[in-house]
């Protein structure tokens, strides 16, 4: 064995490999794992440039993922204002009224749909805070925003618009844009004046974004779309990415052949900590946006409509995709959307198995959930979600679906038990990206799905670790602590298994290795 290029001892390790459960030293050369074992083997693995780093009784497990993020994205997403802490229409009031004008605009993000206390989202609620100013707020979640009526004018908006997938700006019944508009396509009119920020604060803000990540523990994330992978390129020539980045970008409807073999061709490109590797689809929106596809109308009448207008065009791009061997990712919120994804794979036959994988399943029936183990589908939540939701049914995922849907909430102990892959992530910037605080809410999630068991200290673990691997086809090299799996490894003051949840939460991250490189040392 060549001599280690680093070497971590005074471990306590949790390897999740079955051949050997732990250790308290590992050995790291040329980015991979070389050896892992106890205090006694560590004088033969060093060499004149070896790197020894004393964790001093800290746990070590494998590298922590997020298996659902946007950091490349999402930094246009999480500009601004910061709207998250508003609670109420006069909280918006306030935050808008001295909020920071970039380039003559007022920009946010983060606000929870709850913050209009039931009032249907209008414009009109804003105006005279804003003097006139243009303003563009997202929402949460991501698939909606609020633009004021200079904004709209400065896109040149003045009605309703068609679009090859379902989206709207809404309008009332005058024809007058409400100012309200719903998913990306109908966002992307307006988000195309918004200001940006260059391409060097771009770059600066990646670097900041991925290195206050791997402070949290990360060391890699599934990125959930195409990202500006020519920033990714060059930001990772002239530095060591801390995050090792996994993009998957996406196919929207409408995508004819061209688009598809665009999407075929781009697998694999990539360098050092990133690749492209996978394609996302969406099946539906948002149940706060009331485009979340369900088998019945939500309780305002809407939900019935998949986000491509012809479902059967998506299984089709599926299929086409599969036979070239790419992996998919599919958006799927309402019983609607992940019955028909779980279909599509069903398609495929037994060579789907182990290929593909369903985003958020916010709602989901009994009987859908054995069938992700039986195809084959790995299911990817995102815990902290839970907290935009409330355990008396008062917000608006809850009315929305009405009783019996909302009790059906993000059922991650009940996939685990009826043998599902189950990966877990944050959706950032959905949601706040500390991977302990994931950890922490998939033991005890909140609001709505406060009233059923989380997953044990040990699957909320391996959601972030082996079963994030196993749901981007990596097991062979990734998610465990062992020799030839990549050198990516978390060292937490506190163990994962055993402290309890809201400790985890402000557990000190001794120590966060990416490919080998040292990316956060806790001084």
């Amino acid at each position: 064995m060549p001599a280690a290029d680093l070497i971590l001892t005074g471990a306590q390790v949790r390897t999740l490999d079955a051949a050997r459960p732990t250790a308290s030293a590992v050995a790291v050369h040329d980015d991979v794992i070389s050896a892992v074992g106890e205090a006694d083997d560590v004088r033969d693995w060093r060499g004149p440039g070896t790197e020894v780093v004393d964790l001093r009784g800290a746990h070590l497990v494998p590298g922590l993922v997020d298996a659902h993020s946007h950091p490349v994205w999402g930094l246009n997403m999480a500009t601004g204002t910061d709207l998250s802490g508003v609670t109420d229409l006069a909280g918006l009031r306030a935050a808008l009224a001295g909020a920071e004008r970039i380039e003559g605009w007022v920009v946010g993000y983060g606000l929870d749909h709850n913050a209009f206390e039931g009032r249907p989202i209008h414009q009109d609620l804003i105006a005279d805070v804003l003097g006139g100013v243009p303003a563009f707020l997202r929402l949460y979640d991501g698939h909606s925003a609020l633009a004021s009526a200079a904004a709209l004018a400065a896109a040149g908006v003045t009605g309703r618009r068609a679009f090859a997938q379902h989206a709207e700006v809404v309008c009332d019944v005058s024809g007058r844009p409400t100012g309200h508009l719903v998913e990306h396509a109908a966002m992307d009119l307006v988000t195309a004046v918004v200001p940006r920020p260059s391409y060097a604060e771009q770059r600066s803000r990646l670097l900041e974004l991925l290195s206050a990540m791997a402070a949290t523990g990360l060391t890699g994330a599934h990125v959930m779309d195409g990202g500006d992978l020519d920033l990714v390129a060059a930001v990772a020539e002239e530095t060591v990415l801390p995050l090792r980045l996994r993009f998957a970008p996406w196919c929207m409807p409408g995508a004819d052949d061209d688009a598809l073999r665009e999407l075929i061709e781009a697998q694999g490109r990539g360098g050092r900590h990133w690749l492209v590797g996978g394609v996302k689809f969406f099946m539906d929106g948002t149940v706060e946006g009331g485009t979340a596809w369900l088998e019945h109308p939500d309780c305002h009448g809407q939900g019935t409509a998949a986000f491509w207008p012809d479902p059967h065009a998506y299984a089709e791009a599926v299929r086409t995709l599969h036979r070239a061997g790419v992996r998919t990712a599919t958006h799927a919120i309402g019983d609607a959307a992940v019955r028909h994804a779980l279909d599509t794979v069903a398609s495929l036959g037994p060579s789907g198995h182990g290929a593909h994988r369903i985003e958020h399943i916010e709602t989901a029936p009994d009987e859908l959930l054995p069938r992700f183990a039986e195809l084959g589908v790995a299911a990817s939540l995102q815990p902290p979600h839970t907290g935009y939701t409330r355990a008396d049914g008062s917000d608006e995922w809850s009315r929305r679906l009405g009783d019996d849907r909302a009790a059906r909430a993000w059922r991650l102990r009940d996939l685990r038990e009826a043998g599902a892959t189950l990966a877990l992530g944050s959706d950032w910037p959905i949601a706040h990206y500390d991977v302990r605080a994931v950890l922490a809410t998939a033991r005890r999630p909140k609001g709505a799905a406060a009233h059923r068991p989380g997953l044990t200290p040990l699957q909320a673990l391996e959601g972030c670790t082996s079963h994030a691997a196993a749901a981007a086809g990596e097991s062979a090299v990734a998610g465990r602590i062992a020799p030839g799996c990549r050198a990516d490894l978390t060292a937490l003051a506190l163990d994962p298994l055993l402290a309890p949840a809201d400790e985890l939460t402000e557990s000190p991250v001794r120590l966060t290795v990416t490919g080998g490189h040292v990316v956060h040392r806790d001084a």
